[in-house]
């Protein structure tokens, strides 16, 4: 299944869609404004939150959890390396490789890939595409997906200050 998310999606108040292929929307992902670090609320298409993100505050390196259906099912770090940057992804067994600077990344479990994410040119702007290959991990996946380019954001503004 191929989804579609809008680059540059966390500004503050984040409030955006993920789309499928056909245009139709899958869901809808809010951040919160006034929250100490980043929370998103993903909704699927009748408005029930499916899951939440929530950044852990007091870690040396960017750390994630998150939720469904209230309960935590994984736990996102970003590693501290100099050359490539590298994330584990607890809870789950996946691993993510790939080159994040370019948005062209894989997430793979026990060495069988079931996310593929990379950047694609669209007619109202660039977008990531989101190949979901395990869709019975669909909504795992979206919440690393986007703790991924959260962290990336965050990296970029830090360096362009």
């Amino acid at each position: 299944m191929k989804l579609y998310i809008r680059q540059k999606v966390f500004s503050i108040g984040a409030r955006f869609n993920i789309t499928d292929e056909n245009g139709e929307e899958r869901y809808l992902v809010e951040g919160e404004v006034f929250a100490l670090g980043k929370k998103l609320h993903i909704y699927d298409i009748t408005g029930e939150e499916v899951a939440f993100v929530q950044q852990k505050l007091l870690s040396l390196m960017p750390r994630f959890h998150v939720y469904v259906n209230g309960e935590k099912i994984a736990e996102i770090l970003k590693e501290f390396t100099f050359l490539k940057p590298r994330y584990d992804i607890f809870g789950k067994g996946w691993t993510v490789e790939g080159d994040f600077l370019s948005h062209d990344y894989a997430i793979t479990e026990g060495g069988r890939e079931i996310a593929r994410v990379h950047k694609v040119w669209m007619s109202w702007g660039d977008s990531y595409e989101l190949d979901i290959l395990d869709t019975d991990e669909e909504v795992p996946l979206i919440a690393v997906i986007l703790i991924i380019d959260a962290v990336m954001d965050a990296g970029q503004s830090s360096c362009s200050s």
